[in-house]
């Protein structure tokens, strides 16, 4: 998994965390931390599978 994939994962988790602690304590500012969750997440799903199709096309198509 490339680099940045990574960071991103790891963004996502520890903004979901926070989230947690944020609403749970009361604060209305884990909204915030929400939105940063879903674009880390949807980073990760980029680079991820940007990897994965560069990966697949480094292989050779396997048509005929």
């Amino acid at each position: 998994m490339p680099r940045l994939a990574v960071y991103a994962l790891v963004v996502c988790v520890l903004a979901v965390a926070a989230a947690v602690v944020s609403f749970v304590k009361g604060n209305w500012i884990g909204i915030a931390w929400v939105l940063v969750a879903g674009v880390s997440s949807n980073m990760w799903w980029y680079y991820h599978r940007k990897a994965r199709l560069t990966a697949a096309g480094a292989a050779g198509p396997d048509e005929g």
